[in-house]
């Protein structure tokens, strides 16, 4: 029986199998942020225990609340700051070159196929775009990768997801990822690994797949794997080929090196989903649960008062790119206020520089920093009470971007089409 891309990352990396099916795995990287990890590097203090295994292999950014937006905020960014220089982090990206955790730490190279990666962050299954086994974790096993480089789990079962068909005109990978949400439900992929193949996934950028790996967990998923091939390696090409780290002399060497982490094609599976992609529409979600999705048409005229481009779902280049298309030569609607956030200070740098910043900023959208604050109800984009917000953001849990409000998520171009119309719109209805 052949293994699927997690049994064999699993079996590459254990060290200690003590009890049941735990398995404590090796860890090659361990990414930090503001918000999770003071606590644990306080408690590690508390316990004489400040130190860490590796300061090459743990990254660490200023992201949820850039900059602080009152003294807490400033203090949990002081501890991290700290903590970084004590121990000698490298990697560590301070506000004015940082970027939400899930853009930059990819944009930087950091995560290859094959590699298992923690942060005490849901959102962390968006690294497994490259074939890797990432996953959120609470405080001690975030403190315990700090401390030891190693972190425990139970050998998770995968389920795959063949992305038939091809996508039509205004339809993006957000859609593709709401639509599979839908499918599995909130719960529907709890404790697995959602493998997502076929000739949709194939045809992705990068910048697509994270955003289809990054929304497995608002289905339950432990981590969203894609398989790597020829665009993982084209996208890491600048870090692992000779101007990079020298890992690998040519594409076609680290294209076969890494085709050892592509699942088997007798691989078991919890169960396999087919879904024509060719059919899906422009949606978005309602209520208060991910997998509640409608098509856009079904919900045509819904009034919006903010709309929010941004975060680690979707405010890479790729999306920047998108919303422009849509916007350009175009003026948001009155009654709208239109939010902009570019993931890392290099989109921000990209976006100035292919002009598409001026596209937003004609089309009157407030142009920020890069930071994860409205997505969360933090900063840069809180909503009052009874107001309605067209998002790019991943989660639409009631109360998620301020208290009473109402999150539509849906795609980058939807999102701008939204801003134009005033009220919920796709690409297609301008």
């Amino acid at each position: 029986m052949g293994k699927t891309l997690a049994e064999k990352i699993f079996d590459a990396h254990v060290v200690d199998r003590p009890f049941g099916d735990t398995w404590v795995l090796k860890l090659d990287r361990v990414f930090c942020h503001e918000i999770t990890t003071p606590i644990a590097i306080n408690d590690l203090a508390a316990k004489g225990l400040d130190r860490v295994f590796d300061p090459a292999r743990i990254k660490a950014v200023i992201d949820h609340v850039s900059p602080a937006k009152d003294s807490k905020t400033a203090e949990q960014g002081k501890i991290l700051r700290e903590w970084a220089r004590r121990h000698g982090i490298r990697d560590f990206f301070d506000i004015g070159r940082n970027g939400v955790c899930h853009a930059i730490f990819p944009e930087r190279g950091f995560v290859r196929p094959g590699y298992t990666v923690i942060m005490g962050d849901s959102h962390t299954c968006t690294h497994g775009a490259f074939g890797a086994f990432a996953a959120g974790v609470g405080t001690t096993d975030l403190e315990v990768g700090i401390l030891k480089g190693v972190c425990a789990f139970r050998r998770p079962a995968s389920i795959r997801i063949n992305l038939n068909g091809s996508l039509r005109k205004g339809v993006f990978a957000k859609d593709v990822i709401l639509a599979v949400i839908a499918r599995l439900g909130v719960s529907g992929a709890t404790d697995r690994v959602v493998e997502f193949r076929g000739p949709v996934i194939d045809a992705m950028s990068m910048e697509g797949r994270m955003t289809i790996c990054n929304m497995a967990v608002e289905a339950g998923g432990t981590s969203g794997v894609c398989m790597p091939d020829g665009i993982t390696v084209d996208y890491l090409w600048p870090f692992i080929g000779p101007g990079g780290d020298g890992s690998y002399p040519s594409k076609e060497a680290a294209l076969e090196d890494f085709a050892r982490w592509r699942s088997d094609g007798d691989a078991a599976y919890d169960h396999v989903t087919d879904m024509d992609c060719s059919v899906l529409e422009a949606s978005a979600t309602v209520g208060y649960k991910p997998d509640e999705v409608k098509p856009i048409r079904e919900l045509a005229g819904t009034r919006v008062d903010q709309v929010y481009i941004g975060s680690c779902t979707n405010g890479r280049i790729e999306d920047l790119r998108e919303a422009a298309a849509v916007l350009r030569g175009r003026k948001i609607a009155p009654a709208v206020r239109g939010v902009l956030s570019p993931a890392t200070t290099g989109v921000y740098a990209q976006a100035l520089e292919e002009g598409l910043i001026a596209v937003f900023l004609s089309a009157g959208f407030c142009v920020t920093n890069p930071t994860c604050g409205a997505c969360l109800g933090m900063s840069n984009g809180v909503l009052a009470e009874g107001e309605v917000c067209a998002s790019t953001t991943n989660r639409n849990f009631y109360g998620r971007m301020g208290k009473g409000g109402m999150v539509h998520l849906m795609s980058p171009a939807s999102a701008a089409a939204s801003a134009v119309a005033g009220c919920i719109a796709g690409p297609g209805d301008l």
